[in-house]
C-alpha cells in the first residue's frame, strides 16, 4: 500500500472518528426518573394496598416506590417526558390519576398532596352501620372522600366507623353525615 493510500485511510478514518464524537456529543443526556408525592384516594382501610401496588405494577414507565396510608399518599417514580409527552408541568398529576383510574377501573386516583400543615386540620370520627362489605365501605368512603374540605377518609365495616381529616373552614360533623346518608350508610343515633 502507498504512502499516499495509507494517508488517506488514517485521514478518512480520524474524520469518521471526529464525526461520531460530535455526533455523541450533541445528543442529549436521557432524562432521569424523578420522583413525586401525591395524594392517594381509594386507600380506604389499609389492606387495600395490595390491590394498589397491584395496579401500579401495570402503569408503564411508572414505579411505585411507597405507599402511607396514614397520610394517604404515594410516592412515585417516572420519567414525566416519557410517560406523558407533550404534558405540561401542571397537567401531570391530572393525566397520572387517569392512569390510575383506568387501571383501577376507577378504584383508586391521584391528586395533588395535601395543602398546609396537618395539625390544622381536624380529625372526625362517626359511627356507622350496615357497612358489612368492601362495596360498602367504598360507597361510604366514596361519599365523603372528594368532599371540599376533607383532607382524608377511611371507612371499615370491622371497625364500624368511618374517619376524616377535615379543614374545619370548608366543612363539619353534619355535612360529612349527609353526605353518608345520601350514600345509603347508616348513622345510628347517639
Amino acid at each position: 500500500m502507498t504512502t499516499a493510500r495509507c494517508i488517506a485511510i488514517a485521514a478518512g478514518t480520524a474524520l469518521l472518528l471526529c464525526s461520531a464524537a460530535a455526533q455523541e456529543k450533541d445528543k442529549k443526556p436521557e432524562p432521569k426518573a424523578e420522583q413525586f408525592t401525591y395524594r392517594v384516594y381509594g386507600l380506604f382501610v389499609p389492606d387495600r394496598e395490595k390491590d394498589l401496588r397491584e395496579n401500579f405494577k401495570e402503569i408503564a414507565g411508572v414505579t411505585l416506590v411507597s405507599v402511607s396510608f396514614d397520610a394517604a399518599e404515594v410516592t412515585v417514580e417516572f420519567v414525566p417526558s416519557k410517560v406523558f409527552p407533550g404534558a405540561k408541568p401542571e397537567q401531570v398529576v391530572e393525566r397520572l390519576d387517569q392512569k390510575v383510574r383506568a387501571e383501577s377501573h376507577s378504584t383508586f386516583g391521584v391528586g395533588p398532596r395535601l395543602a398546609g400543615p396537618r395539625d390544622k386540620f381536624e380529625r372526625v370520627v362517626i359511627a356507622v352501620g350496615g357497612l358489612d362489605c368492601r362495596a360498602c365501605e367504598l360507597a361510604a368512603y366514596e361519599g365523603i372522600a372528594r368532599l371540599d374540605g376533607v383532607a382524608q377518609a377511611t371507612a371499615s365495616f370491622k371497625d364500624g366507623k368511618v374517619t376524616a381529616l377535615i379543614d374545619p373552614a370548608k366543612t363539619d360533623r353534619a355535612k360529612l353525615e349527609d353526605a353518608l346518608r345520601k350514600r345509603g350508610v347508616q348513622i345510628p343515633k347517639q
